[in-house]
């Protein structure tokens, strides 16, 4: 039997290109997105590639529907063999300037509705005996950056929440990851949230903008970011932390051994220094 794959976050960047290298290798592809009329995009890769993902409409944060859809897909194809929650949201703002609704926005997205598909997910997983759960974080989940306060505790959060569930979940059969991606060119920098222009904060986030902005002329590409994440889906080899490039790998290894935090913050500074 084909192994089903549920994927979120597939209208456009490394969902979509993920979407198609895992149908590529095989796997029966349920591609979500919020809105199926940005679908063609998708479906003109899958063609291009020869293969064909079944889209499907979903907003992550609408619980009740992923609930609906997860039991669907497990009534007509017998179960979901492999998660990949990839569906993100981004923020640019310090926490002065940030509402409470825009934390609790990024929550949603970024951690609340990875939690809740996982949840949903397990149960027929561990019933199996066998799964995979991919959650799609950032390197903004090892190393916390100026002006991502919400962004990076989310995905903070959310990397925490899938270490600890990853040794329970391999007892029976499912392999519980993350992988951190660095700068993807992607839809995703137009879709960040940023602060009203002036204020206390302007020149700071000005000289975080432009850093930002030359760190994304250099991004890897949507392409090779998908392709990294169906490797890590694919992988003989279980590891629950996976970098999508060789840069995202260097970028979290700052934080990874920086037991005082001194590195980080050493680290990251410079990337508000004026003039």
């Amino acid at each position: 039997m084909t192994d089903v794959a549920l994927i979120t976050g597939t209208s456009s960047g490394m969902g979509l290109h993920a979407a198609v290298h895992l149908a590529r290798s095989g796997l029966h592809v349920v591609a979500t997105m919020r809105d199926v009329t940005r679908a063609d995009a998708l479906r003109a890769a899958a063609a291009e590639a020869g293969v064909e993902v079944e889209v499907r409409a979903l907003d992550v944060v609408d619980h009740a529907a992923a609930a609906d859809l997860v039991a669907a897909l497990e009534a007509e194809h017998g179960g979901i063999d492999v998660l990949v929650n990839n569906a993100g949201r981004g923020s640019v703002s310090t926490a002065e300037q940030l509402s409470m609704e825009q934390v609790r926005d990024q929550l949603e997205v970024n951690y609340l509705a990875p939690v809740n598909l996982t949840k949903l997910v397990l149960p027929g997983m561990r019933e199996r005996g066998r799964g995979r759960i991919l959650t799609v974080t950032s390197v903004g989940g090892a190393v916390g950056q100026p002006f991502a306060d919400a962004y990076c505790g989310s995905k903070f959060a959310v990397e925490g929440f899938m270490q600890s569930l990853a040794v329970v979940a391999e007892r029976f059969g499912v392999r519980v990851s993350v992988i951190e991606p660095a700068a993807v060119a992607s839809d995703f920098v137009q879709n960040v949230q940023r602060p009203d222009a002036g204020g206390p904060y302007a020149s700071l986030l000005d000289a975080y903008i432009a850093r930002s902005t030359e760190a994304f002329s250099r991004a890897q590409s949507a392409e090779s970011a998908g392709a990294a994440i169906a490797d890590a889906v694919l992988a003989e080899e279980y590891r629950f932390r996976w970098q999508a490039s060789e840069g995202a790998t260097a970028f979290v290894g700052v934080s990874l051994a920086d037991t005082d935090g001194s590195r980080v913050l050493g680290f990251t500074r410079p990337w508000i220094a004026q003039g």
